[in-house]
């Protein structure tokens, strides 16, 4: 990037990903024209996305640094409604609202390390799991995943599972003692992973994220790289 100073033009680049300000509003401020602003704005989520982790160099930095496990969990982006025929499968049923899927993976103590490529919103967490061989990574880097009942299934090793889910009741079947404490512990060790998620949707252009799946997870990447600039700070 040239002129004007690249500080300069991070600033109006983050106030557009942080607070969601139109392109037109930064180019009428800063006396440029909108499609500057808008170049500005996709090469620096070019180059962040360059520097966002891929799954196997995520969990061999957290198997290095010591650490035994990671938090899975999925997430919907709102997505705007359209009419289109296509649109139907980015509606998901759990969350009652159109968006693209995204599975993420935390440390231990909440910190983002790694998200997944946008899917339609109905997609099921196994199923994005499958997809991205995440149980193939965790078993190479020797690490554990804490998860929620949505991830049943995923792990059929009742050895040795590197998914760990809680326990579930049914009619049959009520929970004993020690289950509930284990859902408990595990609920506890699993809180983290929220917080994640909420640092990273403190990203106001998150509110009118466009479908394009490509885009979405280009953006979901720099922004990954943001936030764990900002939490590290």
């Amino acid at each position: 990037m040239a002129d004007p100073a690249a500080g300069k033009i991070a600033v109006i680049v983050l106030a557009v990903l942080r607070h969601d300000q139109r392109l037109s509003d930064m180019a009428g401020g800063s006396n440029v024209s909108e499609s500057t602003v808008r170049r500005w704005r996709d090469e620096l989520i070019t180059l962040l996305d360059d520097q966002a982790p891929r799954l196997d160099r995520a969990l061999k930095k957290v198997a290095k640094r010591g650490g035994e496990v990671v938090l899975i969990d999925g997430t919907l982006i709102p997505t705007q409604r359209r009419t289109q025929r296509a649109d139907r499968r980015n509606y998901s049923g759990k969350h009652r609202h159109h968006g693209l899927h995204f599975l993420a993976l935390t440390d231990e103590n909440g910190r983002l390390i790694w998200i997944s490529a946008a899917r339609p919103g109905r997609t099921h967490d196994i199923t994005a799991a499958r997809h991205d061989h995440v149980l193939a990574h965790l078993r190479a880097a020797g690490l554990r995943a804490l998860a929620d009942l949505g991830f049943r299934g995923l792990d059929i090793d009742v050895r040795d599972p590197v998914i760990v889910t809680g326990f579930t009741a049914s009619r049959a079947h009520k929970l004993t003692p020690g289950q509930k404490d284990a859902n408990r512990v595990l609920a506890v060790g699993r809180a983290p992973v929220e917080h994640g998620f909420a640092h990273l949707k403190n990203w106001r252009t998150l509110t009118k994220l466009r479908v394009d799946p490509a885009h979405a997870i280009r953006l979901l990447r720099a922004l990954l790289v943001l936030t764990n600039l900002e939490v590290n700070r």
